[in-house]
């Protein structure tokens, strides 16, 4: 039986990390690549190439066998703090746009038959997502398109992208937006980190009755998607006939102020929240996921108490170690 091959683009990251082992357990050969290696060792790619993919030669140089698929997760990104202060604006747009445009060309000419994109909730429009509690996030309503940020934009146009490569050449592309995937192994710190690994970060570091701080009034709305729901939604759609765009997340939205409620209750601690000014991005967004089921006969099945316990302890270790740097190597191994 011919083997599979696959390359995944942005497996020195969190998603992409998880993504390769899936992928091995599947019996693929898997090639990882991304400006930097994983974080946690959390890969466990037949071959893993440490470059930039804004080079183009880069990009081809990572066809030099025969790749039935390519999993492209690789973009500049981050948490609120990083995409919406206005600051990264044109990094993240022309990295991340280079990054698709590399890709998708270099997959053609090396005829790979079947792409997979990693897409946002960024790209929905900010104007059906003012109200906290009931934001539109269905994938018809991405036009009239006016997405929040930057990276929503550059994301948007990065979809067009694929899907004028699988119009125009023999490739069939697949595209889901994740909304805020989180778990273990993803950043927790440095500023890139995204809302839960953030909470977690700052209650495991507080003392008891101690104080944490929330951007805004807290009353902005999300829901998260635990990581290994995220890969098995994502193999799902690669093995399936449908295309997308479709949504990638949980139907379980709450507040930003509640989230950290959670948090706190997790780790056995009171916590007072001080909300403070700081980017928030929109005021309300939970995945739509009627079209997912309705195609790929799939919902979360993993409860949003669940994984945060699992991620608020793996954080809280790391926490630890840096206090107690003889502890490191307890961290880096922790299983999902």
């Amino acid at each position: 039986m011919e083997v599979k091959t696959a390359i995944v683009c942005g497996a020195g990251g969190f998603i992409g990390g998880h993504l390769v082992n899936r992928l091995k357990s599947e019996g693929y050969w898997v090639r990882g690549v991304d400006i930097k290696e994983n974080e946690y060792g959390n890969t466990n790619a037949d071959d893993f190439v440490v470059g930039d993919l804004r080079d183009y030669q880069l990009c081809q140089s990572l066809f030099d066998r025969p790749i039935t698929e390519v999993y492209q997760l690789a973009a500049d990104m981050g948490g609120a703090g990083y995409l919406f202060t206005g600051d990264n604006d044109a990094v993240v747009m022309h990295n991340s746009a280079l990054i698709n445009l590399n890709v998708a060309e270099a997959s053609r000419l090396n005829k790979v038959k079947k792409i997979f994109y990693s897409s946002s909730a960024c790209v929905y429009p900010e104007y059906n997502q003012m109200d906290p509690q009931n934001p539109k996030c269905t994938e018809d309503t991405v036009y009239p398109a006016a997405p929040d940020s930057e990276y929503g934009w550059e994301k948007l146009f990065s979809e067009r992208l694929f899907l004028s490569f699988q119009k125009n050449y023999d490739i069939s592309v697949r595209i889901g937006r994740f909304h805020n995937i989180f778990g273990p192994q993803g950043t927790w710190q440095g500023g890139k980190e995204k809302v839960p690994a953030a909470v977690c970060r700052k209650v495991a570091e507080a003392e008891d009755n101690g104080e944490i701080e929330i951007w805004g009034d807290g009353l902005q709305t999300r829901s998260f998607l635990y990581i290994t729901e995220c890969v098995e939604a994502v193999r799902r759609l690669m093995e399936s006939d449908f295309m997308g765009p479709v949504n990638i997340g949980s139907e379980e939205m709450l507040s930003i102020n509640d989230l950290a409620i959670m948090v706190a209750e997790i780790a056995g601690k009171t916590i007072r929240i001080k909300n403070i000014p700081g980017p928030v991005g929109v005021r309300g967004r939970t995945s739509d996921n009627h079209l997912i089921s309705q195609k790929l006969n799939w919902a979360p099945s993993r409860p949003l108490l669940e994984g945060l316990t699992q991620t608020y302890q793996w954080i809280e270790k790391n926490v630890n170690a840096t206090r107690n740097p003889s502890n490191e190597n307890q961290v880096l191994d922790t299983a999902v």
